[in-house]
């Protein structure tokens, strides 16, 4: 029977468990989205993780909405990401990039302009800004050169992260954003190649994920997905279907695993009361399937035991707890996280959690 503990070989990788950090957003680098060096701490701290996720970073000033998040579309935030990368290796751990275009969750006080959308929607809800939440703006629809250029920019920052360290990329394909907001038909309205049928909704994930093989290799490449339920606005009328066609499209790329955000009812984070997918994925995607939201030690246990997923990436236990695979192991009681410094500059509520063996001492 497969457990957390046990290692697996996930693409060009060997992880020492399946214990997954997923990634989670910090908003601890500068506003030129370099990172800082107390980012080279805190993941370093968890790098008994079996594989980290970074945090999403952003593939381009457009595609970048939210204060003082990361970046890989310059040199200097490639220099910024490389004591990251080396502080992780040093510390025994695997890291790969996920790379971020938020679309029209994107406010231009950020910096880059109109932003850009499978169509012309705009998000509901407010933006973060530097200057505090402000509402969304119209998005403008994607034209077939923009297609091309932001798929060009995702090129690029994958050859950055593999400049900068990091073992791989996660394209971002959740969550309401670019990827996300072209595959579902509620924030897709077009009626190009792109838009209407499953097959054309998915073509963009599609050729981004292409082009980010041709870049780095199969084995390098992972896609994160959000299958069941509404997020940010974005939701679809047959989710089951087209997740199962975006599932077995990867499948045919060969990707080294699919990492999913399936959330029930109880979610502490966008819940939904949607039927899992990942059953159906699981009868057409055969490479590493991952999945995420509100996992604990024992739920983890039984979807491996099931045979759904091969790993589970955690979230918010990962941020309150850098030594969350020694509680595990040990059944230790978990630190709770805090909220209110989920994206603060400082190290309160990002490196100063406190270890279980300094708990144990006290």
């Amino acid at each position: 029977m497969t457990k957390l503990f046990d290692p697996i070989t996930v693409g060009n990788l060997t992880l020492k468990n399946r214990i997954w950090m997923a990634p989670l957003t910090r908003g601890r680098a500068t506003r030129e989205a370099v990172p800082t060096p107390i980012m080279a701490e805190y993941y370093a701290q968890r790098a008994d993780a079996g594989l980290i996720i970074s945090e999403a970073t952003g593939i381009s000033r457009e595609g970048l909405g939210w204060p003082y998040a990361p970046g890989l579309w310059t040199q200097a935030q490639v220099d910024g990401w490389k004591p990251v990368t080396e502080a992780v290796h040093r510390a025994g751990g695997r890291i790969i990039a996920q790379l971020w275009h938020m679309g029209r969750l994107v406010h231009p006080d950020l910096g880059g302009g109109q932003p850009v959308s499978a169509s012309a929607t705009t998000a509901p809800h407010k933006a973060h800004t530097y200057e505090g939440k402000k509402p969304y703006v119209e998005a403008r629809a994607a034209t077939l050169d923009d297609i091309r250029r932001i798929t060009g920019d995702y090129a690029r920052a994958a050859r950055n992260a593999i400049a900068a360290g990091f073992d791989g990329v996660q394209l971002h394909g959740a969550n309401g954003y670019l990827i996300d907001q072209f595959l579902r038909d509620g924030s897709n309205l077009r009626d190009d190649d792109y838009g209407g049928s499953i097959a054309n909704r998915i073509r963009l994930m599609s050729e981004v994920v292409g082009t980010l093989v041709a870049e780095v290799g199969a084995d390098r490449t992972h896609v994160r997905l959000s299958p069941n339920g509404a997020v940010q606005g974005v939701d679809d009328s047959d989710p089951r279907a087209l997740f199962t066609a975006a599932a077995a499209e990867l499948q045919r790329h060969g990707i080294a695993s699919l990492e999913m955000r399936e959330p029930g009812t109880q979610s502490s984070f966008l819940p939904s009361d949607d039927e899992p997918v990942s059953p159906y994925i699981r009868k057409v995607f055969h490479g590493v399937l991952a999945l995420n939201s509100d996992y604990v030690h024992d739920t983890a246990e039984q979807r491996l035991a099931e045979g759904v997923a091969d790993a589970i990436a955690f979230g918010r236990p990962f941020l309150a707890n850098p030594d969350l695979v020694e509680r595990f192991r040990r059944g230790a009681p978990l630190n709770e996280p805090d909220v209110k410094t989920f994206y603060t500059q400082g190290a309160e509520g990002y490196t100063d959690y406190p270890r279980w063996q300094e708990q144990a001492a006290a």
